[in-house]
């Protein structure tokens, strides 16, 4: 049940992933849709048991719900993240992504446009349910001078507002693919810092990461097959060696950016950089045997928006992964550590990851350590 209409509608217009404002008069409409289409996924939402309870639920949907139910579980058992009836329902879209995003920087900068709002602060996108008004907004951005595209999300977190439940954009994903998501959105309502997207995803990504080493080592130790790590190690290899890819070609972009030529030399600059990039993917997909499993993100011009938006997400991971290590590989303890960085002022914070990303890399990853790590709930803290 969604309770409250009033309560939730307004918690909802605050969901970090789906609002923001460009302007005062569009904001009743913007505010409308991400209310509207967060409280369609609510009404469309099932419970996982009583799903798995129907026999003519199809095999291959069982099969992912199982996991995703066995997954669920050891992310509150095993690796201390919320407790709550996050991720035990299931909900049916009929569409490839739950929410598009739209991205834009200027022509020759890497740095995103901003959109702002009371409780998760500036974040460099904003989010649409319906793919239609994301590409109508970006098209008005475009308008404006600014490069812009649009790209299509399989999952959001609300932050513990809501209980998030899975989709079917993404549900049946590969198994490891599956737990890391769920483990990543689980890890943003166990901290999120106001207007710190770098700090959020960073964070939830080296839970993401012992996460997975955890659960995988778990189902090994309990008698599973190697085939989800094989996957997983294979995934991970190949999205590292993408992220460098766009790292390297980003780097190349600010370079020139920054060179005090004239505006028409960094645009050759620009096409010539771009242009590599692609080439240098092509290569890459040819080293992976042909699979393909970034082109969607060359399915439109390549633009600064493209490699602006992926410049955050991991850049403070090895902080985390050293102040984990710290701790001796204790989440619990992590997470508190984390949430005393998270408060301090953003100049403090920037400086304190700093030191840590500097520690020397543990020699093993301390999800190794404690795969049946069992702990209490840990509340869903902002």
């Amino acid at each position: 049940m969604i309770g409250s209409v009033a309560r939730r509608a307004a918690a909802a217009a605050l969901l970090v992933l789906l609002a923001g404002c460009s302007s005062w008069q569009d904001v009743p409409g913007y505010y409308w849709q991400s209310v509207a289409g967060h409280l369609a996924i609510m009404r469309a939402a099932r419970p996982i048991d009583a799903l798995l309870a129907d026999p003519a639920l199809d095999a291959a949907l069982r099969a992912k719900l199982e996991r995703a139910r066995e997954i669920r579980r050891f992310a509150s058992e095993a690796l201390a993240l919320p407790d709550n009836g996050s991720y035990t329902t299931y909900a049916e879209l009929g569409r490839p992504f739950v929410v598009w995003n739209v991205f834009a920087a200027p022509e020759l900068s890497l740095r995103l446009k901003e959109w702002c709002f009371p409780v998760a602060g500036c974040v460099g996108y904003r989010g649409y349910f319906d793919a239609g008004e994301a590409e109508r907004f970006a098209a008005r951005l475009r308008a404006d001078g600014y490069e812009a595209f649009v790209r299509g999300v399989p999952a959001y977190s609300t932050l513990g507002w809501f209980d998030d439940p899975l989709l079917s954009t993404f549900v049946r994903y590969p198994d490891g693919e599956l737990a890391r998501l769920v483990f990543h959105e689980l890890a943003h309502q166990v901290l999120y810092v106001r207007g710190d997207t770098t700090f959020n995803e960073s964070f939830a990504t080296a839970v993401e990461r012992a996460g997975i080493e955890r659960w995988l080592a778990a189902r090994e130790a309990a008698g599973g097959d190697r085939r989800p790590r094989e996957e997983w190690e294979r995934f991970a290899a190949r999205r590292e060696q993408f992220v460098a890819l766009l790292k390297r070609h980003r780097e190349a972009l600010q370079a020139a950016y920054a060179t005090p030529i004239p505006d028409d030399e960094k645009r050759a600059a620009k096409r010539a950089i771009l242009g590599a990039l692609r080439r240098d993917y092509e290569a890459l997909k040819a080293a992976w045997g042909g699979w393909a499993g970034y082109d969607r993100w060359f399915a439109q011009p390549l633009t600064n928006a493209h490699l602006a938006s992926v410049a955050s997400y991991t850049e403070q991971v090895p902080a985390f992964r050293a102040l984990l290590e710290r701790h001796g590989g204790d989440l619990p303890a992590f997470y508190a550590a984390a949430r005393r960085l998270g408060e301090l002022p953003a100049t403090e914070r920037s400086r304190a990851l700093a030191a840590l990303a500097a520690t020397p890399a543990p020699a093993a990853p301390p999800a190794a350590r404690a795969p049946g790590l069992t702990a209490r709930r840990i509340g869903a803290g902002d």
